[in-house]
């Protein structure tokens, strides 16, 4: 070794020999730690009809064609007997998750395990739209037979608590990996037309018809995890995609997610737990905007729905991401979690956007089958009496290191160029973007709010585009200070 670079690296160690843990950990710098995984999956399927989230009309449960779940994964670095980093994430097959289910979840869990802090717990919805409705008050719904929305909430936050305890207490010492592949799962679904104006799933067929507004993210970002002997325990599969195909029945289903949960258990075991995570997506569903009739054939040549298709096509990506992945696990990968809370200006309404909010209103009001879509209306009224004394809302993020890769949440439907945004300015080698961990309102980008239709109209937006850009900025500073 050259003089010159011997000297260098005896400083080097002599620094780092000097430096405490704590100085290092506040420098950025990361010590390798034993990583414990514990995971469960528990049934949030309610035992008796239930009125529906994500429509403008009320619609009741008559059966149940596929269960809804949650899944929790619980993360835990370790020196010796201290714990020194903390995650659990839950995945929901729900449309959004309330701001009161995820205090009163973290809330029980703190009964039960002192030792885990309440804050480092996120939950996440797939939003498939044939889930119970989680928020008292949007819909008219029947009181004899039926399951109250107060019920169902109740049900839902202790079989939240159990999965959760249950994840936690069964942590062992396990190894990390992590996978990319792709799949076309969503599409963009605001069409675009020549005279400017968008319309989500607007008519592709029609003369003036110029573009869909935006892309797709069509990769399917997985992470691994095993026990010591690299026996495949869990996988978090994130999609770009809201899981949306079977949206209008009146029947309890987990979408797309519930035949992929069964195509990989049946090729990696029935233990096997899937964290389903919806990456950024607001402006994406996996309807057909276009060659909807060469879909059909090919569906009906290979014997198939489109659920089955959509499960297919996700099985096969993340087979073999997970093929090659499991190349390189890690025992000891970097473990940090930081909890963020933003503040981000609110999307100011406008007088003629009061106008219009304040007729609508009126009209909807005299029929109570429209509670839904009046209230959609009245929440315009509601916020331009508060934007001026709170112009801004505070929101949770979640922003995790896992040895090469990050982790980042919000709680919107996010559109898909913000998700871009964060994975392609991340420090990380790959970057999975989980929307949904919160109330779930759009949060649209300056060039769809200009087009105007549902999804980027004031109704569908707390945040605008100065928000998104906070949001995005703030989490990809957050994201590059755990790599330094």
């Amino acid at each position: 070794m050259h003089c010159k670079n011997s000297r260098l690296a005896m400083a080097a160690i002599v620094v780092l020999v000097m430096v405490s843990p704590a100085e290092i950990a506040r420098c950025g710098l990361l010590w390798a730690a034993e990583l414990w995984i514990g995971g469960a999956t528990i049934s949030i399927t309610p035992d008796r009809p239930v009125a529906l989230e994500g429509q403008f009309h009320t619609r009741i449960s008559k059966t149940v064609e596929a269960p809804v779940t949650a899944t929790a994964l619980a993360l835990e670095s370790r020196d010796g007997e201290k714990s020194l980093e903390q995650a659990v994430m839950v995945s929901c097959d729900l449309v959004a998750i309330p701001n009161q289910v995820l205090a009163e979840v973290r809330s029980r869990v703190r009964q039960h395990l002192p030792e885990l802090d309440p804050s480092k717990i996120f939950l996440s919805a797939t939003h498939t739209h044939t889930a119970p409705v989680v928020n008292d008050g949007k819909y008219t719904i029947p009181e004899e037979g039926v399951l109250q929305v107060n019920d169902y909430v109740g049900f839902l936050v202790d079989r939240l608590a159990q999965v959760i305890v249950k994840a936690w207490q069964s942590r062992q010492p396990g190894k990390a990996g992590w996978g990319l592949g792709y799949a076309v799962v969503g599409w963009n679904r605001r069409a675009v037309y020549a005279d400017g104006r968008a319309v989500m799933y607007g008519r592709t067929d029609l003369p003036d018809f110029r573009a869909l507004e935006a892309g797709i993210d069509p990769g399917v970002e997985v992470l691994l995890f095993t026990d010591k002997q690299e026996r495949l325990l869990a996988m978090a599969v994130n999609v770009s995609c809201p899981a949306q195909e079977v949206e209008n029945r009146s029947t309890v289903h987990a979408d797309f997610w519930h035949p992929l949960r069964e195509n990989l258990r049946r090729r990696y075991g029935q233990h096997l737990l899937v964290l389903a995570w919806t990456g950024a997506s607001g402006d994406v569903s996996p309807h057909l905007m276009y060659r909807k009739q060469a879909e059909q054939r090919m569906l009906r040549l290979r014997g198939t729905d489109t659920l089955g298709e959509l499960a297919r096509r996700i099985s096969l990506a993340v087979e073999d991401a997970y093929d090659t992945a499991r190349k390189e696990l890690f025992a000891e990968p970097p473990l940090v979690h930081k909890v963020l809370v933003l503040e981000l200006p609110l999307r100011p309404v406008t007088q003629e956007e009061l106008a219009r909010a304040k007729a609508q209103v009126e009209a909807l009001s005299k029929d109570p089958s429209q509670r839904r879509k009046m209230l959609w209306h009245q929440s315009v009224i509601d916020r331009h009496e508060r934007q001026q004394s709170q112009p801004n809302q505070k929101y949770e993020i979640h922003v995790l290191r896992l040895g090469d890769v990050a982790v980042a949440t919000n709680p919107f439907e996010l559109f898909v160029d913000y998700g871009i945004q964060i994975k392609a300015r991340s420090k990380a080698l790959q970057t999975f973007v989980v929307q949904l961990t919160g109330p779930g309102t759009y949060l649209a980008t300056a060039r769809a709010i200009s087009g105007g239709g549902y999804s980027a109209v004031i109704e569908s937006t707390v945040v605008g585009p100065e928000g998104g850009q906070i949001l995005v900025d703030r989490t990809v500073e957050a994201i590059n200070g755990l790599f330094p």
